[in-house]
């Protein structure tokens, strides 16, 4: 593809203004069309020109608008200018397609080529794969004429479309919307490009295979960090309609590769384990008794059928056999996959393994069956008021708030050292205290049903102190996340993470974390829990409170 100019820039946005003006033309009539007009003409004469007399004009001529035109100026305004960034927009994508990828920075061919210069172990590339998060964009453009016509009547209808749609919403997006929302760019893109993209760095790595490097994230649904529409009801719905979206998905590929691989038994072979899906499939039609790898499709269709109705309560499209054992966990459904991918191989059967079936394999390996790992994130203020109530109600402590923090750090390991609960049926907690602690619960039955990488960090706003992050840890002891005890094989099912937003925090960070891992026991925990341990700086509230170049000196 040849490299776009800044002239092609300028005709795109010539064009597309000149597709709004016929739409404004045809829906409010040519008199809101030419005061539009005259409106655009008086501004540049007065800004590109500085012509006086126009902007005298200009000024007297918007004075004089009626609310209702005032109105209809604003948008076509406003929307000539989203025509023109969404030009914008594809220029810098068409001038980077068309830009060398073995020279330019950012691309994965240039990525590869200064690993290779570098003599970059596969070792030390594997390791630094596996810290990174990458997310691909595709373009693609057609160039026909029929295809340009074709595309200049979508974007005809697009533009209508526009004018017709209200610049702002009335009413603010729930957190059931952001869900959706969020969803939206997982079935559009993520589902299918980031089995791409390994299949990319694997073909520039030279590698058969990489370690998955890629985990999702999300915060819509557990983030209740001054939001209070987010609570046990939206963490639950966040969950399940991202296994829902991500198994449906399955469900299509594996209804697709059951078309593919019609393969005859007597003609190419299988092995022994694809044998025994083909056979516990359930599948009885005469028709495909010779087809085993349609067989056992069918029945890991059929299981995963069960699994979206067992963990979604959602049917599937369709039912070729009787309902079969949902699959517990998303390792069972990936071992099924590898068995017909082995089978394949070994029967000269490799070349139909790229086109659908690794990149399945591939996105099981990436999104499991919860698709993206949501986070916890509350403010530490709420935590120190959960543990005050559960100390008050155990009768150990009345005023915890206003212990020095040497004193909260002593109890606290007390308090984890020691598996009996503070919990009691007969105390009343506030409300604030039974939320925070039911989503914790809800996190456990969670992680229990769609898989320990469901909700695997618990972020701590505004993270002061080490107690803060010993606060969540006792919450979690009081919830079943953690198991044991702090000196006697505990085990935290979420990661504590201190989120450091401003400047003051930023500077006692490392401080802070270091006397957290001074702590006996906490090192041994963070060790058996996997050994991970996330940190998260706020830049935005650091660049607020003292300004961007502190904000990033800090």
């Amino acid at each position: 593809m040849p490299a776009p100019t800044e002239q092609s820039l300028r005709e795109d946005i010539r064009f597309l203004g000149a597709i709004l003006g016929d739409t404004i033309r045809e829906q409010e009539g040519k008199v809101t069309f030419d005061l539009i007009e005259s409106i655009r003409r008086l501004s540049v004469q007065f800004h590109r020109n500085g012509d006086a007399a126009a902007g005298k004009s200009l000024t007297k001529l918007i004075k004089g608008l009626s609310p209702d035109k005032a109105v209809s100026v604003i948008r076509a305004f406003t929307y000539f200018s989203h025509l023109a960034n969404i030009a914008e927009d594809q220029f810098s994508l068409q001038a980077q397609a068309a830009e060398d990828p073995a020279t330019t920075e950012g691309r994965l061919a240039h990525t590869f080529g200064r690993l290779k210069a570098a003599k970059t172990s596969s070792k030390a590339l594997h390791q630094t794969l596996r810290n990174a998060w990458i997310s691909p964009v595709q373009y693609r453009q057609a160039n026909t004429p029929a295809a340009q016509a074709e595309i200049e009547t979508l974007i005809r209808a697009r533009v209508a479309q526009l004018w017709q749609t209200r610049l702002i919403r009335l009413s603010k997006l729930s957190v059931d919307d952001e869900i959706e929302n969020a969803l939206s760019f997982y079935q559009s893109t993520f589902l299918q490009e980031i089995p791409k993209l390994y299949r990319r760095i694997e073909e520039q790595a030279k590698l058969d295979w990489i370690a998955p490097i890629f985990r999702m994230g999300n915060w819509i649904g557990g983030d209740r960090d001054g939001n209070p529409n987010v609570n046990v009801d939206t963490l639950s719905r966040a969950v399940s309609r991202h296994s829902e979206v991500l198994l449906r998905h399955y469900l299509t590929q594996v209804h697709e590769l059951g078309g593919e691989l019609s393969i005859c038994e007597s003609l190419a072979g299988s092995s022994d384990g694809l044998k025994f899906l083909a056979q516990r499939s359930g599948d009885t039609n005469s028709h495909r008794q010779d087809e085993p790898y349609r067989r056992a499709l069918i029945g890991i269709y059929s299981r995963l059928a069960a699994t979206l109705t067992t963990l979604t309560g959602g049917e599937a499209l369709r039912h070729a056999v009787e309902p079969s054992e949902p699959y517990g966990r998303s390792e069972e459904f990936l071992q099924d996959l590898a068995t017909i991918y082995e089978s394949l191989v070994a029967h000269h059967g490799q070349p139909l393994t790229r086109a659908r079936l690794l990149p399945l394999i591939r996105a099981v390996e990436v999104f499991g069956f919860h698709m993206a790992t949501t986070d916890l994130r509350q403010n530490s203020s709420v935590h120190e008021h959960v543990v005050a109530e559960l100390l008050r109600g155990a009768a150990i402590e009345s005023g915890y708030e206003h212990l020095e923090e040497n004193s909260k750090i002593e109890l606290l390991l007390i308090l984890l050292g020691d598996a009996r609960s503070l919990r009691s049926r007969h105390v009343s907690y506030s409300e604030q205290a039974e939320g925070e602690l039911a989503i914790f619960e809800a996190a456990f039955d969670i992680n229990q049903r769609f898989g320990s990488e469901t909700i695997r960090h618990a972020i701590i706003s505004h993270t002061e102190s080490v107690s803060d992050l010993l606060e969540v840890l006792l919450i979690q002891k009081e919830t079943g996340l953690m198991s044991g005890t702090l000196n006697r094989d505990g085990f935290a099912g979420l990661v504590v993470v201190p989120l450091f937003e401003t400047i003051e925090d930023l500077r006692f960070a490392a401080p802070i974390m270091q006397a957290f891992y001074d702590l006996p026991g906490i090192s041994d925990l963070v060790r058996r829990s996997g050994g991970e341990q996330d940190i998260m700086l706020g830049y935005s509230d650091s660049n607020k409170d003292g300004g961007f170049f502190t904000s990033n000196w800090e």
